[in-house]
């Protein structure tokens, strides 16, 4: 038996003709690896994608939690404007207390309101709902017991933010360390309050780069729009013609779940005490069980109409142990074929060596879509898969 201080999480997913992340220019994501080009799909865009993704396996489908939003608009728009709405203050009073809401919330610098300027006094900030409807219910109070007199409702509200005398800006503080305040996007990837320090979150999940296991495979994709409108005597050119890239890749994924600080975040515990008897770990296990349901089926993607970039995991490595985890990137650093077998065998073969040098301490199960093997690896399908990482979290180790 080990005991399973994270998981790791090995993938390799094979997309197409498509267009999974783009840069601000337009063109796929690019990283050099080995003396070689290869197409990128950043960490970001595969958390964005697992967070929002709306099936079976949501995160926001996980009972007992509570979900977030990130937005530089939350005091205007889901503080403020139920208020508003509601016609129970005046528009000094709405202001006044928005000012101050907005600098406690996003810093001395922010400004109200929803013009560009003002939002570029802003980041995006990730807040639980029940941070948002803590907000809104001391905003709603405060107008309401002031809400002819625009001075007494922003001194009130500056109250609100006042360390010694009030609650403070500590949103964690704030509300008690409820479990849920920050939300589950908090608790699994993190979060940074530049107004408030105290507030941070350190990730639980963290997700590398995905990358192709061999060399850049792209091209210009030309097209022509053709007007349905068009008569027999105009010009008989296209309406509009543009181009996009395309690329194809086997892209190798990477994920490691801290596993006491996943349960540190969700259940408000010391990560040191993850393991005391008086420590659930069911809610954890329910969330790791979700997430490998979406890192091995949920897509990344731009220019979903005309490509259609779906593809679920051709193969999946998990293994559970207590020692640092490690990458299995250098498998690829010399480009393999782009092929699921030469990507697995290479994997295998690195993975052997790195056996050879530090000896098997961890417990490992894979899936694959094709008739391969990895060392130490017993062969799951993909719900077996989930629901074995699920039990090694629930019951605090892997065998």
């Amino acid at each position: 038996m080990t005991e399973p201080r994270f998981l790791q999480i090995h993938t390799l997913h094979s997309y197409p003709a498509a267009l999974l992340n783009r840069d601000d220019s337009g063109l796929a994501k690019r990283m050099p690896f080995g003396g070689a080009t290869r197409t990128r799909i950043s960490s970001q865009c595969l958390k964005r994608h697992w967070r929002m993704a709306e099936d079976e396996f949501a995160i926001r489908n996980i009972e007992g939690t509570a979900t977030g939003m990130r937005s530089r608009n939350i005091v205007g728009r889901k503080v403020l404007e139920p208020i508003r709405d509601a016609g129970t203050a005046s528009d000094d009073v709405l202001m006044a207390v928005e000012t101050v809401i907005v600098k406690g919330v996003y810093g001395q610098n922010a400004r109200p309101g929803d013009e560009p300027a003002a939002e570029r006094t802003r980041q995006p900030l990730l807040l639980g709902l029940p941070e948002v409807e803590h907000l809104r219910e001391r905003a709603a109070a405060i107008c309401a017991e002031h809400s002819a007199d625009a001075d007494a409702a922003g001194k009130a509200a500056t109250e609100l933010f006042n360390t010694r005398r009030g609650e403070g800006n500590n949103f964690r503080a704030l509300l008690g360390m409820a479990i849920w305040n920050a939300g589950l996007e908090s608790a699994l990837f993190g979060r940074m309050v530049t107004s408030d320090p105290g507030a941070n979150i350190d990730a639980a999940i963290h997700v590398a780069h995905a990358f192709t296991v061999h060399r850049e495979e792209s091209e210009s994709d030309y097209f022509s729009v053709v007007d349905d409108l068009q008569r027999d005597d105009e010009d008989a050119g296209a309406a509009h013609i543009g181009d996009m890239e395309l690329t194809a890749g086997l892209f190798y994924g990477y994920v490691v779940v801290d596993v006491p600080g996943l349960v540190s975040n969700l259940e408000g515990c010391e990560s040191a005490d993850w393991l005391s008897a008086n420590t659930h770990r069911e809610l954890a296990g329910s969330v790791v069980k979700h997430l490998i349901h979406l890192i091995a089926t949920v897509s990344p993607g731009a220019k979903l109409g005309s490509t259609a970039p779906y593809a679920a995991a051709d193969m999946m490595l998990i293994e559970a142990g207590s020692r640092q985890p490690r990458s299995l990137a250098n498998a690829y650093r010399n480009p393999a074929r782009a092929q699921v077998d030469a990507a697995s065998g290479a994997l295998a073969g690195y993975l052997g060596k790195l056996d050879d040098c530090y000896g098997v301490k961890e417990a490992r199960r894979m899936m694959s879509v094709e008739d391969c093997a990895l060392p130490a690896a017993k062969r799951l399908n993909c719900d077996a898969l989930a629901e074995w990482a699920a039990d090694v979290v629930r019951n605090g180790e892997a065998e």
